[in-house]
């Protein structure tokens, strides 16, 4: 089912337990928090279930982001389900939504996020390691808080523009000096469907330009790494192959860049 905004907030008083798949309106995740729902975010790993479990419902050519979503949703305890299927997610996510609408008992609702309002990117922009950054922007979406004492920027010595990976491992790669460019500031942004933010990268700086394999971003990622005088184009499917990670250390090794 497709609702507004606050036609979805106020059924949320007969929850307890939701699933999000990409990143639903502020809206919704602020009547969420007021309602004191606990919120998973379908597409992390969240169960120990195989892949392939999605296979029925998924093809195989569709990212490994959204059939993680279909195992968590076929796996956990939810009440409900919100997905994004607005510009700022994909054709993809809708399609998603509706097989598991046909599937799940539980109502699986459609909404469209346009927010606008921009709450700041200071992680993206902080020396931290990129891992412990990625991760705290991806918990970020279950709450509609404004960010409290972010952390100083620093000057990048590299960037990183993309989705967040499925496989966290390969960020591990990265100089904690590394920016994040890409739909991931947009998420942390709360505007996923920026995509002025989202094709905005630094010329300055060697940059690796991620997509999950079979993902429509691959032709952004992809684009812009064209017309980047510095860049490496990759995308990853499930796990980070040796490939995959040989790739990154070498371009980043050739680069100047250090650890």
């Amino acid at each position: 089912m497709t609702l507004d905004p606050a036609s979805s907030v106020a059924i949320m008083s007969r929850f307890r337990k939701i699933g999000i798949i990409g990143v639903p309106p502020l809206e919704i995740i602020r009547g969420a928090n007021e309602h004191g729902l606990v919120i998973h975010d379908l597409d992390e790993p969240l169960v120990r279930e195989d892949l392939e479990t999605a296979s029925p419902f998924l093809p195989r050519v569709y990212c490994a982001i959204l059939r993680t979503a279909v195992v968590n949703a076929l796996h956990l305890e939810l009440d409900a389900i919100y997905a994004d299927t607005g510009p700022g997610k994909c054709d993809c996510a809708l399609h998603t939504a509706t097989i598991l609408a046909e599937t799940l008992p539980i109502p699986v609702i459609c909404t469209k996020n346009m927010d606008t309002v921009a709450f700041g990117t200071p992680l993206c922009q902080a020396r931290l390691p990129l891992i412990d950054r990625m991760l705290a922007i991806t918990a970020g979406v279950k709450s509609a808080a404004s960010y409290n004492n972010p952390p100083p920027s620093c000057i990048p010595t590299a960037g990183f523009w993309g989705v967040p990976p499925r496989d966290f491992s390969i960020l591990g790669l990265f100089p904690d000096t590394t920016h994040i460019h890409g739909w991931a500031r947009c998420m942390e942004n709360k505007t996923p469907a920026d995509h002025a933010l989202e094709g905005q990268f630094n010329p300055e700086v060697p940059t690796v330009f991620f997509a999950q394999s079979f993902c429509a971003k691959t032709a952004l990622a992809r684009y812009l790494a064209k017309k980047h005088p510095h860049a490496l184009y990759l995308d990853v499917d499930v796990h980070t192959t040796s490939s995959a990670r040989a790739k990154v250390q070498a371009f980043l090794e050739l680069s100047g860049v250090r650890p």
